[in-house]
């Protein structure tokens, strides 16, 4: 089934918003913007083959960001009448008094005169199908025991949980300047866990992929396809060998072995370190900071994918960003107050998890691109090694790019070929000297899912790279 478009109508009478736009200036704000929020989501799990949790909810609210040069004033309400929006811009300009120039009459504050509002148009990188709002919860339950069917009792797992989501955010930005966007983001997303067990000993397998979809995602990747994977990955580590320690060369996996570049090294390409001198990269624009083999894009314009941004939460369309060409750092990521203070052109960047954050500089799918090497013939090329074939979650030092990552599944390399499967890994390294380590690039990139949690909240972005080759990285194991 197919749910009509959730753009009309408009969230917000547009004499309303600029009315609330006018009203907070009043203060002396140089710039002032209006975000309302309508967002709907749903969260199913599954426990062996049970329901255990059935929930979802409505967020619907409205925030108003006030700059003052660079200086950013931001306020919010779940009260989206006319009179709750009326009192949250006289709240946020009152709260802004003293910081900008004083009030020279310019805009009124009983809204006079308006704005003459040019309204962006946006062109759907990719149209859901079946709308999760048109589906019905049994359907997604159906789905979800299908999963659970392809990991359950597969060689030693016992025990199999799968978690639903879906998320339909409907969005207008409006500010002084006389922008007007609205936007409609649908994902979709199933996850499965698998525990396989042989007496005393567990593994995990996780695999948990998404889109910016529909329901329709689930046709091409299929929910068998999501608990067989999660099944093969605890089968494999469960009777494992524990990873050495030490400095090793390592080939890391595609999809999700991208996670290491987003955190040691994405997040300082983000204008909010930037800004601040808080970076690795600060000050290197257009200086060799990679390998040259090494490619990374910061793309938004990707349809259909989790890190889709139509247009970002600023109203700004979206745009396929080259961050390193050839090794070479050619662009930051930049969204409205990173741009001001830092002099970088926007790159279609500002988002926010909801209308309670004002928004910052954030990934949205961010990879490696592909080289033209096969993964085989990077694993040739290792004597004694690691393969790191799916990554887990880790620290990074904020800043410096050092980190600390986990290995979900890893096999030695001998001779060239990959052997025993080795348990307990975890990769130890810093993310700029990384980067100039990386010796070789492979062709099968792919992109995995996951929520980035930074200032403005946390949000869809997805990772990615295809296979690469760090020529050594310390591996934490058993000595």
């Amino acid at each position: 089934m197919t749910a009509p478009s959730l753009t009309t109508p408009q969230l917000l009478d547009s004499h309303l918003a600029a009315e609330v736009l006018t009203l907070a200036r009043a203060g002396g704000a140089d710039f002032s913007e209006l975000f309302v929020e309508d967002t709907v989501n749903t969260t199913l799990r599954l426990h062996q083959g049970e329901v255990k949790d059935a929930g979802g909810g409505n967020l619907f609210g409205a925030g108003v960001r006030l700059l003052y040069g660079t200086r950013v004033v931001y306020a919010y309400t779940n009260d989206v009448t006319a009179s709750g929006l009326r009192e949250l811009a006289d709240s946020v300009s009152r709260a802004g008094l003293g910081q900008g120039r004083a009030d020279s009459g310019e805009v009124g504050r009983d809204g006079a005169g308006g704005l003459d509002f040019r309204k962006v148009e946006v062109k759907p990188l990719y149209v859901a199908r079946e709308h999760p709002l048109g589906v019905q919860r049994r359907e997604k339950l159906a789905l979800m025991r299908r999963a659970h069917g392809a990991a359950a009792g597969v060689g030693d797992v016992k025990t199999v949980d799968v978690t639903y989501l879906d998320r339909v955010q409907r969005v207008l930005i409006a500010n002084s300047d006389g922008l007007w966007a609205e936007d409609e983001r649908v994902w979709s997303r199933l996850v499965v866990n698998a525990i396989a067990q042989d007496g005393t000993f567990r593994e995990n397998g996780y695999y948990g992929p998404g889109a910016g979809q529909g329901l329709e995602f689930f046709e091409t990747v299929t929910p068998e396809s999501i608990g067989a994977e999660a099944a093969r990955i605890a089968n494999a580590m469960l009777r494992a060998t524990y990873a050495p320690a030490g400095k090793l060369p390592v080939v890391i996996g595609n999809e999700f072995g991208g996670v290491i570049f987003h955190e040691a090294c994405g997040h300082s390409l983000e204008t909010t370190g930037v800004e601040k001198n808080a970076s690795v990269f600060a000050g290197q624009m257009g200086q060799p900071i990679a390998h040259e083999s090494v490619t990374a894009i910061d793309d938004g314009t990707i349809g259909g994918s989790w890190g889709m941004v139509n247009v970002d939460d600023e109203g700004m369309p979206s745009q396929r960003t080259v961050l390193i060409d050839k090794g070479v750092l050619k662009s930051f990521i930049v969204d409205k107050v990173g741009a001001l203070k830092t002099g970088y052109a926007r790159t279609g960047s500002g988002r926010r998890q909801d209308y309670t954050f004002a928004p910052a500089s954030r990934m949205r799918s961010t990879f490696i691109d592909n080289g033209e090497a096969t993964p085989d013939e990077l694993i040739r090329q290792v004597t004694h090694g690691i393969y790191a074939r799916t990554m887990g979650g880790g620290s990074v030092t904020p800043g410096t790019g050092d980190y600390n990552f986990a290995v979900n599944e890893a096999y030695m390399i001998r001779d060239g070929e990959v052997a025993e499967p080795i348990k307990g890994a975890s990769l130890v390294g810093n993310g700029a000297q990384d980067l100039k380590n990386i010796v070789g690039v492979a062709n099968d990139l792919s992109l995995g899912q996951g929520m980035c949690g930074s200032i403005s909240g946390s949000i869809p972005t997805d990772v990615g790279q295809p296979h690469i080759l760090i020529s050594e990285i310390t591996v934490g194991g058993r000595a």
